[in-house]
């Protein structure tokens, strides 16, 4: 079921207005009790998204007792806007729910908190919370029901079930089995109870075994993990080797940028894991009519209008793959210390970290692909060197676009000054590989482009970072002033990225185990270069495969990874990360097969 078009109701709560002004009858709407409305989840206003509208219901009844109504409020009780937020006096039951959904769909809300003064009773209101329906299923909410903007007249849409895909039992899909002990003989005793019951168990009951061993206890300091199709599990369980998970160190996650894309890239998780397929959803819904274009040219690459090199492509898809990822992993319960991005992916980053909203997010690279499209060809080229070594083969508009690692930069610029740069490199024996892009980013050749995003930028609510965020763009934590300014944001086209540089601080800070959240593992190759991971102080891991493979192994790769964070000793929501094999066992379909689907299980539900 397709849940882009739809909202969702995630929270609901009564709660009194304290202080609010009250007639004898029922509640008066008032600026206090709009305050009492955005407090109403026990989350403070700067908490809230920045595009947030309060929705008032009203009634006729309610406006003969209080003499308040659609149009107006006795001695202006009702603002226009309260503590930053939009207030809006909206009609009866069925007409403000229905004006949520549009604020939601038409973009001007990102987030609607629909009031009902006076209900259940004069004292106290119902507030609901009602969100886009797949970036509440991606933001991990707990989904009350689906608006069903289908019903008829103006009476208040019913809510409708979240309907989801049966629970699979594909015995010849990875699944993760996780076990452990108090020490090591504990571990070692626990495995050999284990192995019996993986070599009896019958094939199609393998995927609905419980995920970890004993069942019901707090997880021990011994752990092992192993992840396996039915008929390899008793030989991977007996392989596996234990870890001590006594002291677990702290996640850091890193999302890559152009340049990392690659054909078909995760689309194994797409329908099969529900928070990366709403997560995809929500970012391409976005971008509108060019969304389905996108997801098309990913699922079947082979027939691609576009093919994925393109800025028209890379961009907006990575964006969407990083962010998707970057839900999903949020999803198993991980809580990391620390976000990294590299150029577009430091986007993603932000996004999650709180500086922008998801929509703002999806405007912003769209900004940037309709600009970098303006902008003559160019590319970018990966150079075994340091930045010293190529300083005398810099000409034209041929920059240094990044430091990543000792001796590993990246030059961009123009596509005839960029070819006779490669040249002399090579004749000077120097590797120099082309980089997967069509626009010279972070070269002064993209300067026009930085001009123009900057203007559109302003436009754009921004603010400081919920969780320490490094920036490439400087080498260290992104300070408060930077997030807002939309001028740090335009300016990442046309500056050089620190990569190296930030992941010095960040493993300066502590002792982190990175997680790269995103294709083709280039960020975990500049980490294992790293001194700390060298020596073992800090650890790396990617969660998809290097390079493109089977459906299969995209979903492989990933549980690899979670058993990886589990048995570094991080507990995890089983139960979300088992959805990489027990959901979406149905055979893909189409977005338009998705609304079809949406249609029918409406019927189902009304008959």
């Amino acid at each position: 079921m397709s849940l882009t078009s739809h909202s969702a109701v995630v929270r609901r709560l009564i709660v009194s207005p304290g202080s609010a002004p009250r007639q004898p009858a029922r509640v008066v709407a008032s600026a206090a009790g709009v305050s009492a409305v955005l407090r109403a989840f026990g989350r403070s206003p700067e908490e809230l998204p920045a595009r947030t509208v309060v929705l008032i219901g009203t009634d006729a009844d309610a406006d003969a007792d209080s003499g308040t109504g659609a149009d107006s409020v006795p001695g202006g009780a009702l603002p226009t806007e309260h503590e930053g937020f939009t207030v809006r006096t909206v009609g009866g039951p069925g007409q403000v729910l229905r004006r949520a959904h549009q604020e939601l769909h038409e973009g001007t809300a990102d987030l609607a908190l629909v009031a009902e003064f006076g209900a259940p009773d004069p004292q106290t209101i119902t507030v609901y919370a009602v969100k886009r329906a797949a970036e509440a299923v991606a933001d991990g909410d707990t989904v009350l029901g689906i608006l069903d903007m289908f019903a008829p007249g103006d009476v208040a849409p019913p809510l409708r079930p979240l309907w989801q895909p049966p629970r699979g039992t594909d015995p010849d899909r990875h699944r993760l089995i996780l076990w452990s002990g108090r020490d090591a003989a504990d571990e070692a005793r626990v495995r050999e109870e284990l192995l019996p019951m993986l070599s009896g168990v019958h094939r199609e009951r393998f995927p609905a075994l419980p995920v970890t061993v004993p069942c019901g206890t707090v997880p021990g300091p011994v752990r092992g993990a192993a992840v396996a199709v039915s008929a390899l599990a008793s030989r991977t369980v007996h392989r596996a080797r234990a870890a001590d998970a006594s002291r677990p160190r702290p996640i850091a996650l890193m999302f890559p940028g152009q340049g990392s894309q690659h054909a078909g890239m995760a689309a194994g998780l797409y329908r099969r894991e529900p928070v990366f397929t709403a997560a995809v959803d929500a970012v391409l819904a976005h971008l509108g009519e060019e969304g389905h274009l996108i997801r098309a040219d990913w699922l079947d690459p082979n027939r691609a209008t576009i093919g994925i090199d393109d800025v028209r492509r890379a961009q907006p898809l990575l964006f969407a793959i990083d962010y998707a990822l970057g839900r999903m992993v949020l999803g198993w319960g991980v809580r990391p210390v620390a976000v990294l991005g590299h150029s577009a992916g430091e986007l993603v980053a932000a996004t999650l970290a709180g500086v922008v909203s998801l929509r703002d997010a999806v405007e912003m690279v769209r900004a940037r692909v309709r600009e970098a499209v303006r902008i003559p060809a160019g590319g970018m080229l990966a150079v075994a060197a340091s930045e010293e070594q190529l300083l005398p083969y810099l000409t034209g508009d041929v920059a240094i676009a990044a430091v990543n690692a000792n001796q590993q930069v990246m030059l961009a610029g123009s596509q005839g000054p960029l070819d006779a740069v490669r040249d002399r490199l090579k004749a000077d024996r120097f590797t120099a590989v082309a980089v997967p892009a069509s626009s010279p980013f972070h070269s002064p050749a993209m300067a026009p482009a930085s001009d123009a995003v900057e203007t559109a930028y302003r436009d754009i609510p921004l603010r400081e970072p919920r969780l320490p965020l490094y920036s490439g763009y400087t080498g260290t934590l992104m300070s408060p002033e930077e997030a807002r300014s939309p001028r740090f944001w335009a300016r990442q086209i046309t500056d050089t990225v620190y990569f190296r540089d930030a992941l010095d601080e960040l493993l300066a800070a502590d002792d982190v185990l990175l997680v790269e959240v995103g294709p083709r593992q280039t960020l975990t190759a500049f980490a294992r270069r790293h001194r700390s991971v060298r020596l073992g102080a800090g650890a790396v891991v990617p969660l998809l495969p290097a390079r493109r493979g089977t459906l299969e192994a995209d979903r492989q790769s990933v549980l690899t990874a979670a058993a990886r964070i589990w048995t570094e000793g991080h507990d995890l929501d089983l139960d979300a990360v088992s959805r990489l094999w027990t959901w979406g066992t149905g055979r893909p379909t189409s977005p338009a097969e998705d609304a079809d689907i949406a249609v029918a299980a409406r019927e189902v539900l009304h008959a």
